[in-house]
C-alpha cells in the first residue's frame, strides 16, 4: 500500500488485524504451502467481496499468518460485519474438501500504528498480535471445534462492538481477562455464526502466570471470581488425593454397611476407591477413533 510518507515517526491511527493458523507447527514442508495458498485466498477473496480493494489494506505474510493494517478511510464496522462474515463463509467452503480442517484465529484492534519500508509497528500491532495468539483464542477454538474465532480489544469491542451494526452482535461476545508479556488486559471473543461463548476455565497465558477466564457475561454481567485453568484444577486435584491417601494409610476404610458411604470418620470429607484401571481425561479433542482401558477375554486374539 503506497503512503503519503514512510515517517516511522509518525503514527496513524489504522485497525490491525491479526491471523493465525490452527497448529501450524504440525503442518509438514510439503503441506504449509497450500495451507498458506488457502489463508490468503480466504482473506483476499473476502475482501473483495466486502468491496474493500486489496491495494487499499497493508499485507505482511507471517508465515503461518498474516498481518494487516486498514487505514481509518476504511469503515471499522465494514471489516468487523461484513468482511468477518465472508472469512467465515469462504473458510468453511475451504474446509468441505479437508480431511483435518483449517481453523483460524483472527484479532483486531485500533491504535497508532507505524510505516516503515520494511512493515508496520507499535503496540497496536503488538496487542493485536498478543491477542491472537492468546491461551482463549486457542483453546476455544479447539474445545469448540470451531473454524474460526475472533478476538476483539476491549477498546474496541467499547467503542465500535458493543453499539452493534450490520452482522456485528454484541451480545454474541464474551469478555476475558488475560494476562500477557505487557500486562493484565480485557478482551472479548466471538464464534461467528454461534452464540456466545462460554469461555470457562482457561489455561494460564505464561507458566506460573494467572490464568485467563471471564470477567463477565455475554451482556456484560458483573465479574466472576478468577479461575484456575485445567492443568492447575488436575494438580490440586492430584495433590488432594496424594494426602487423603497418605492420611488413610495403615486405615482400613469399612464399607459393611454396603451403602456407600465410606465416611467413616463423620467429618464430610470424601472417600474414593479406585478398583481396576483408573483414568482421567479433560478437555481432550480426538481426531479419530480411540479406545480408552484394556481388552479382556479373547476378542484381542487370532485364531
Amino acid at each position: 500500500m503506497e503512503h503519503d510518507a514512510l515517517d516511522a515517526g509518525e503514527a496513524r491511527y489504522e485497525l490491525v488485524i491479526s491471523v493465525d493458523a490452527r497448529r501450524s507447527g504440525q503442518y509438514g514442508d510439503a503441506e504449509k504451502p497450500r495451507m498458506r495458498e488457502r489463508i490468503y485466498r480466504v482473506l483476499e477473496t473476502a475482501f473483495a467481496q466486502a468491496g474493500v480493494g486489496r491495494d487499499a489494506v497493508h499485507m505482511e505474510d507471517r508465515g503461518d499468518g498474516v498481518l494487516v493494517s486498514v487505514p481509518g478511510r476504511i469503515a471499522v464496522t465494514r471489516l468487523l460485519g461484513l468482511w468477518m462474515v465472508e472469512v467465515h463463509e469462504n473458510l468453511r467452503e475451504e474446509n468441505r474438501s479437508l480431511l483435518v480442517p483449517l481453523g483460524l484465529r483472527v484479532a483486531m484492534h485500533v491504535g497508532p500504528v507505524r510505516h516503515d519500508s520494511r512493515g508496520i509497528s507499535g503496540r497496536a500491532v503488538d496487542l493485536t498480535c498478543r491477542l491472537a495468539d492468546s491461551a482463549v483464542a486457542r483453546q476455544l477454538l479447539d474445545r469448540e471445534r470451531a473454524d474460526l474465532v475472533l478476538a476483539v480489544s476491549d477498546s474496541l469491542y467499547v467503542d465500535v462492538v458493543s453499539a452493534g451494526g450490520k452482522f456485528i452482535e454484541p451480545a454474541r461476545f464474551s469478555s476475558a481477562r488475560l494476562a500477557l508479556k505487557e500486562g493484565e488486559v480485557s478482551a472479548w471473543f466471538h464464534l461467528p455464526g454461534r452464540p456466545a461463548p462460554d469461555i470457562g476455565p482457561i489455561a494460564a497465558e505464561e507458566p506460573g502466570g494467572p490464568a485467563g477466564g471471564p470477567i463477565g457475561g455475554p451482556a456484560g454481567g458483573p465479574p466472576a471470581a478468577p479461575v484456575g485453568g485445567p492443568e492447575a484444577a488436575l494438580a490440586a486435584m492430584d495433590a488432594a488425593l496424594a494426602a487423603r491417601t497418605a492420611a488413610a494409610a495403615g486405615r482400613r476404610v469399612d464399607d459393611s454397611d454396603g451403602d456407600g458411604d465410606d465416611d467413616e470418620d463423620g467429618d464430610g470429607a470424601d472417600r474414593y476407591r479406585a478398583q481396576g484401571d483408573l483414568s482421567i481425561h479433560r478437555n481432550n479433542v480426538y481426531q479419530q477413533p480411540v479406545h480408552i482401558g484394556r481388552v479382556t477375554g479373547d476378542s484381542h486374539r487370532k485364531d
